[in-house]
């Protein structure tokens, strides 16, 4: 008896979440509209776990969209918080109604889920399909990634998939011995079967370049820091340099423009707005390009204390005092600072370009200004890597010692020397990367923040990659995991 009651109250419990309804009933084989529902409650929840998946994928290029939505709207947030935070708890409640509604069902009880619940269920499917809808009209790329993702976390997926199949198989077998529909005898097990075997032969189809012997293993691809250290100090500057340095970076990647007065500068967005005080210091000219202002007035700006006001990798409490002040200190650095730098540390250096705008005394001349500065400093050519398509011919017969580097794929007729390309990640295949190592041609992908994407790429053969996270890519002794020719799995997790 006393069993039989705390089963009986178990089951009041769950009604009571479930269909807002507190009698105790007796025990009956659920309605087909209660079944239906459950089946939806199935669905979304589905649904919500994709997204989740989803958003915890777009977490490597965040940054970019924070970037952007900072300049559409002036507003900067760490979208990903926000993004992530709505898809756990719109998974997490599709996961308790399911649950909920699972035991009701082992218990014969009824399936008369509750008014407020059918809503909330619908308002999670909704909010989830604008959340699709507009990351496929306003970053369509993003899909790309997510079907990258899949490679690197298909036999993750596939384990999970096993052991919520096997938790389902617990509910069916209640519901197969209480119904006493022939059709339903008949097709649950069916279904069932069909699903189990279609997980069982799924492991065929999962195609990943980290499923390899250990031994074919490329090496490790050199990590560049993007615009420094971004982690650490704030981008494009000298401090970021300096964080890149001591993290062991070879390599800085940078922007660069010219100044109204002809000096080349580092700067990546087209105003100072991000980056800067500028609207303190010239409030009346804070949206104009950052190419129209003097390399003097540039100079009179803080290109620091935005870090720790925005704080826009979430670092800002590992930030000492000390680090504190030199943030505050921190100014927009000439090219001619940075190459010095790197020519005492022996650091390459790579950049883009950026024109100045129609009307700027070096709308013509930049390239000009920018080869004669590198030249005038006397750094190695070799530690310059050439990205700019710009004036190149001229380039190469003026600095024939600069690493040239080209941002866009070969051609078939191609009549340039291709040693190296620098693209997005999701603009070339694992096959194209293979084939490019295999003519002797170097790749730099970007931006790769993540593990389980520098893992990826590792497998690929990626000769390198340009990342905001340096400083943690680089204690990573092999990738995450590789699948063996014995079959069995190594990971670092």
């Amino acid at each position: 008896m006393p069993r039989r009651s705390c089963c009986s109250s178990f089951s009041v419990c769950l009604r009571c979440f479930y269909s807002c309804s507190c009698k105790r009933v007796k025990r009956e084989i659920p309605s087909t509209c209660g079944c239906v529902w459950v089946l939806l409650i199935l669905c979304g929840f589905l649904f919500t776990l994709i997204w989740l998946y989803v958003t915890l994928i777009l977490k490597n290029d965040i940054h970019n969209f924070n970037e952007e939505i900072f300049r559409l709207a002036g507003l900067w947030q760490d979208w990903s918080v926000v993004f992530i935070t709505v898809a756990a708890v719109l998974a997490s409640y599709c996961f308790v109604l399911l649950l909920f509604s699972m035991c009701l069902v082992v218990g014969s009880q009824p399936l008369n889920a509750h008014w407020l619940h059918k809503i909330l269920l619908c308002l999670c499917v909704v909010l989830v399909s604008l959340g699709i809808i507009g990351l496929t009209l306003k970053w369509k790329i993003e899909w790309k990634v997510v079907a990258i993702s899949l490679q690197a976390t298909s036999p993750f997926l596939h384990i999970g998939a096993v052991i919520g199949v096997s938790a389902l198989a617990w509910v069916l077998a209640g519901y197969f011995w209480e119904t006493k529909s022939k059709v339903l005898k008949c097709l649950l097990p069916l279904v069932y079967i069909i699903l189990v075997c279609a997980l069982f032969v799924s492991p065929l189809f999962i195609s990943s370049p980290c499923i390899m012997k250990a031994s074919e293993l490329p090496p490790k691809p050199r990590i560049i820091g993007h615009r420094g250290a971004p982690m650490l100090a704030p981008e494009n500057t000298m401090m970021s340099f300096d964080r890149m340095v001591n993290s062991g970076g070879k390599v800085f990647e940078t922007d660069v423009m010219v100044s109204w007065d002809g000096i080349p500068f580092l700067m990546h967005d087209e105003t100072l707005l991000r980056t800067t005080n500028v609207r303190k210091v010239f409030p009346f000219r804070s949206s104009q390009n950052s190419s129209n202002f003097t390399f003097s007035e540039l100079q009179r700006l803080n290109a620091g204390e935005w870090f720790l006001q925005k704080n826009p990798f979430g670092t800002d409490g590992s930030v000492t005092p000390a680090q504190r002040e030199e943030v505050n200190q921190q100014k927009i650095p000439s090219l001619e600072d940075v190459l010095i730098a790197c020519k005492d540390h022996n650091i390459s250096l790579i950049f883009d370009l950026r024109q100045p705008p129609s009307g700027h005394p070096y709308n013509e001349s930049f390239v000009n200004v920018t080869l004669n500065t590198i030249l005038n400093v006397s750094i190695r050519q070799d530690l310059i890597l050439w990205l700019p398509d710009d004036e190149r011919e001229q380039v190469i017969k003026t600095a024939p010692g600069f690493k040239q580097i080209y941002g866009r794929k070969r051609g078939k007729n191609d009549t340039d020397t291709f040693d190296a390309v620098n693209l997005s990640y999701t603009n070339i295949s694992v096959s194209e990367i293979r084939s490019y190592r295999q003519d002797n041609i170097s790749i730099n992908l970007f931006v790769v923040n993540k593990p389980w994407l520098f893992s990826h790429l590792w497998c690929a053969g990626a000769t390198s990659v340009t990342s905001n996270t340096l400083h943690l890519l680089k204690d990573l002794k092999q990738p995450i995991w590789l699948l063996v020719s014995d079959c069995t799995v190594t990971t670092t997790l």
